[in-house]
């Protein structure tokens, strides 16, 4: 338990009706979470006005309620909080209710379109490999030294988050590794947290049912930059043209990393094929089991980190040699087989470009690259002929299929889909509205050596239609119909 008017320190309160010297259970913002003593926050959402639910969480026991204006009806013996914004006091009393957890650890924070969860998945292989207590939040997993812990969200909303990183703190966790999403930026649910380094990956079209327009997403994520302390660092990818643009009004620290220009960190790339490449690092050769141009990028950034941290070169560049790509991305399925299949997230126009250009650097000229790609539903409409022209244009033949299409009709996100795609190669799509149907169709259309990309889902384990959100594994099912068609 805490006292509430210790879980309210530096939040901007406007009036305050009943007693604050009181103490508290736990905090809610779900009224159905609600039990005897909880302090329900009220949190105006897209779908929803948590205001709405104050006389239901009241009546499920809570004894103190933070809302942004005065509810029409005052329950004697219940506090009432009035604040100027809720979000960001959620982000606040999780903070102060958990003791400022992010303060007791190394809190590294990777935000960008492309990267996140391939940057901060091997940073923590890398770290974990020196012995160190690690912990990891990415789109994929949340781990604490090994133990998993359920990841709905790129970036989880400020309760669970401090909750996540109280229990890093119980557990002496040292270094904890985590993506922060746009969302989240612009949520609040990274706010008040101490971040001691951010990295910037890259910036393309992604999220603009959201945003609205790419200036306001680019703009979210600076946010993000301004807001690290003097004490921590930013490192920025320079190759990208918001890249200074990012750290302009940052007062920390900055390092500089590129492929192209000169910076603090560089990295050349002198082979590569499907099982990995050899990259050069200040002046330094090593093999990694990574491929692909925004891999060497991922590995640059994980090389950064462990700089600003002062380990040395050759021991990061040894450990470097035996890191694996994360669950999805760019995840190679052979099976012994004469046909090379590919599991992505691709799920952006820029990503789905980098995996086919990595794909088609690699490839020989008489060997075919079949890809099946959807977009999903309920979901950034602008980026769906972006998606279906990118596809063709870089792909021998494509199958528009179903993402997750959610509440909207398949078929019409496949025809917005096939509307961006060039008149010259608008021969080289098929349709198949059932993804499990198009990905065993690759599989029979591939010939020997020819490579399958199935984008879009990667590491994802379900596929949502309508309401109903049903089992669905793309690798499984690659993995079953490359069995079949070898």
């Amino acid at each position: 338990m805490k006292l509430l008017k210790d879980i309210l320190y530096k939040v901007e309160i406007q009036s305050v009706i009943g007693n604050t010297d009181i103490n508290i259970n736990k905090i809610e913002f779900n009224s159905k979470k609600i039990l005897k003593n909880d302090l329900f926050i009220a949190i105006k959402g897209y779908k929803s006005d948590g205001n709405s639910f104050i006389s239901n969480a009241i009546s499920n026991g809570s004894k103190a309620i933070i809302c942004n204006s005065v509810p029409s009806q005052i329950t004697k013996d219940v506090t009432y909080i009035i604040v100027i914004d809720s979000r960001k006091t959620l982000a606040l009393i999780s903070s102060n209710y958990y003791d400022n957890p992010s303060q007791k650890i190394k809190l590294i924070g990777v935000t960008g379109t492309n990267g996140k969860t391939s940057s901060t998945t091997l940073m923590y292989q890398l770290f974990k490999s020196f012995n160190k207590k690690v912990g990891l939040i990415s789109t994929n997993i949340i781990l604490i030294n090994n133990i998993k812990f359920n990841a709905n969200q790129t970036t989880p909303d400020s309760l669970y988050l401090n909750y996540i990183l109280n229990e890093m703190v119980i557990s002496k966790v040292e270094y904890c590794f985590m993506e922060v999403s746009s969302h989240a930026i612009s949520q609040m649910r990274v706010y008040n947290l101490s971040f001691d380094v951010g990295v910037f990956t890259n910036l393309s079209h992604d999220h603009l049912d959201y945003h609205k327009s790419f200036i306001d997403y680019r703009d979210v994520k600076k946010i993000f930059f301004d807001s690290l302390p003097k004490s921590s660092f930013a490192i920025t990818n320079v190759d990208d043209k918001n890249g200074n643009y990012m750290v302009q009004n940052a007062v920390c620290e900055i390092f500089s990393y590129s492929l192209k220009f000169n910076s603090n960190f560089s990295l050349k790339i002198l082979e590569k094929d499907f099982n990995g490449m050899k990259l050069l690092i200040n002046d330094i050769e090593l093999w990694t089991k990574l491929t692909g141009t925004f891999n060497a990028y991922n590995i640059l950034t994980v090389f950064c980190v462990a700089k600003v941290f002062n380990i040395s070169d050759e021991s990061i560049l040894q450990k470097i040699s035996s890191l694996n790509s994360p669950e999805g991305r760019f995840e190679l399925i052979n099976l012994n087989s004469d046909k090379i299949g590919i599991i992505d997230y691709a799920h952006s126009p820029d990503s789905l470009k980098n995996v086919l250009n990595t794909i088609n650097d690699i490839k020989n000229l008489n060997e075919s690259l079949i890809t099946v790609i959807g977009c999903g539903g309920d979901r950034d409409k602008e980026k769906r002929p972006l998606m279906g022209k990118i596809a063709c244009s870089l792909s021998d033949k494509v199958i528009f299929t179903s993402d997750n299409p959610r509440s909207e009709d398949p078929i019409l996100i496949i025809d917005q889909m096939k509307s961006g795609v060039k008149n010259k190669d608008k021969h080289k799509f098929i349709l198949e509205i059932n993804r499990r149907k198009a990905i065993q169709e690759a599989c029979e259309l591939a010939r020997k050596n020819d490579v399958i990309l199935i984008a879009g889902k990667g590491h994802e384990k379900y596929q949502i239609t309508g309401k109903e959100k049903m089992k669905f594994n793309d690798k499984k099912i690659l993995i079953e119909s490359l069995k079949i068609n070898k």
